[in-house]
């Protein structure tokens, strides 16, 4: 007689179905929409997660202009790098970067959320974040994706 009525499944990269979907970024806030897009992309979500296997989706966000930050962080919050030269430490605020460069706020934040390894590094190449409302990646026909479904 068979005791175990259910079986352990374990995805691996030839089992795994990945979807496409687009995020409007649109008064969203900048916390809120970085979780749920890093849950998404690590495939958290699924019924077949499996820890070890990039098993996510793929996630475009458009309009990364219009992204919202809550507080005064657009003003103090800044983000530290170093060019690697001696002396070289640089601080930018959101405000700076939104005027430079608008998707590198959406795509430092879902980075950071993450794992700190290979698995996370092919991950990230999962997610594509534009200025605007328009992306070359009609042919793979995402799907619209409403934040607050996802529970």
């Amino acid at each position: 007689m068979d005791t175990l009525s259910y079986k352990t499944k374990s995805a691996n990269k030839a089992t795994v179905q990945k979807d496409w979907y687009v995020v409007d970024a649109t008064n969203e806030v900048l916390g809120r929409l970085s979780t749920q897009v890093a849950k998404i992309l690590r495939g958290k979500n699924k019924p077949d997660f499996t820890p070890h296997v990039d098993c996510g989706d793929n996630v475009i966000i458009v309009n990364a202009e219009k992204i919202r930050l809550t507080g005064n962080k657009l003003t103090d919050k800044e983000y530290v790098r170093h060019t690697g030269y001696p002396g070289g430490q640089r601080f930018e605020t959101p405000e700076e970067v939104l005027v430079k460069k608008p998707e590198r706020i959406i795509e430092m934040a879902v980075k950071g959320m993450l794992p700190k390894n290979r698995l996370g590094n092919a991950i990230f190449k999962n997610l594509f974040v534009y200025s605007g409302p328009a992306h070359p990646h009609e042919a793979q026909q995402p799907k619209e994706l409403n934040l607050n479904s996802i529970k």
